[in-house]
């Protein structure tokens, strides 16, 4: 969603305009523009290889668009990569924490790479480690913390010196659900505190939670920006059924969409099935159905459309592409 003039002095905190990567004959990010506003949780999500992480690295300096132009806080960092370093922090999809540090040593190095003074980066090394529930491990060796508390001292470590900006990879992938529900906590806790929030996350409910506005990014390309309520209208008029099954066969979806053209079935796992349609959908002819195929349906119940079904419908990529992003450079993009 494009900004007006009016407040273009809020949506002007990050700007990017025709960005472009390659790496070899492969393009990562090819030619994306986009702003995130001031204060702003930005969503920005995708499949696996998409250009993500492509396009963090280059927001946060860490490597040079071919093309295009980034500025941060009215500065050029695509002339000066390093121009706005002071006010971003970065929290990256794998800890660059050191195992053979206790947490309160990490975040107390990683406050001097800031330049703060020693009084000050212990006092805030100890203010976050109560903050995320890790002043009991402040003294152990960060090789030894669990993945939920390894995410939650690198998040610590990304805003040890009170950044303006946050680019956040893959915050909550792979740890428990306690974890991550503390770290969506803080995460709307910074929000909420004034600072801009850049997050990527192929967990689209979580994207819906947290997010105010969100690009979806397709093969290095933005296939839809806007609010996450402008995306949902989008699908007002949609009727959805998800049909739970036992011994469903492998092409039911096949046969369903041959025998009732007008909707559309897509399988979500072995047990379930989505049904939409822009008409109301008849339960029991589609159970007896699914019933004759073998299967046996424990549930049929309507839903509200989702970002899910939004992404699906605009990128035509169901959440089984929607894996980790692991675009590193002269990698997997």
């Amino acid at each position: 969603m494009k900004s007006t003039d009016a407040d273009s002095d809020i949506a002007a905190l990050i700007e990017v305009a025709g960005l472009h990567k390659r790496f070899g004959s492969v393009t990562a990010v090819d030619g994306i523009s986009f702003n995130v506003r001031r204060g702003e949780l930005f969503g920005f999500l995708g499949p696996n290889g998409a250009g993500k992480t492509t396009t963090i690295t280059m927001l946060v300096g860490l490597a040079r668009p071919d093309a295009g132009r980034i500025t941060i806080a009215g500065l050029d960092c695509s002339v000066d990569p390093k121009a706005a370093q002071h006010l971003i922090g970065v929290v990256p999809d794998e800890s660059n924490l050191y195992s053979e540090l206790s947490g309160f040593d990490n975040l107390c190095f990683c406050a001097a790479l800031y330049g703060m003074p020693k009084k000050e980066r212990c006092s805030r090394a100890a203010e976050l480690l109560k903050l995320f529930g890790l002043q009991e491990a402040a003294d152990r060796k960060f090789g030894g913390y669990s993945k939920g508390m390894k995410r939650k001292l690198t998040i610590a470590a990304g805003i040890i010196h009170k950044p303006q900006i946050l680019f956040l990879d893959e915050p909550t992938t792979g740890i428990d659900i306690s974890s991550a529900r503390h770290i969506r906590q803080m995460i709307a806790r910074l929000h909420t505190n004034g600072t801009t929030i850049f997050l990527t996350t192929h967990y689209l409910e979580e994207a819906e939670r947290l997010c105010e506005r969100i690009a979806f990014i397709v093969k290095g390309r933005i296939v839809r920006e806007d609010s996450v309520a402008n995306l949902l209208a989008t699908l007002d008029d949609h009727q959805l059924l998800r049909i739970s099954a036992a011994q469903m066969p492998e092409n039911l979806a096949e046969l369903l969409g041959n025998s009732f053209p007008d909707l559309s079935f897509q399988m979500i796992d072995n047990n379930q099935l989505q049904v939409s349609s822009l008409e109301l959908i008849g339960v029991g002819p589609l159970v007896r159905f699914i019933e004759e195929q073998g299967a046996l349906v424990s549930e049929a119940r309507r839903i509200m459309p989702s970002l899910e079904d939004v992404f699906v419908k605009v990128a035509g990529i169901g959440l089984t592409d929607m894996g980790r992003d692991k675009e590193k450079a002269g990698g997997d993009r």
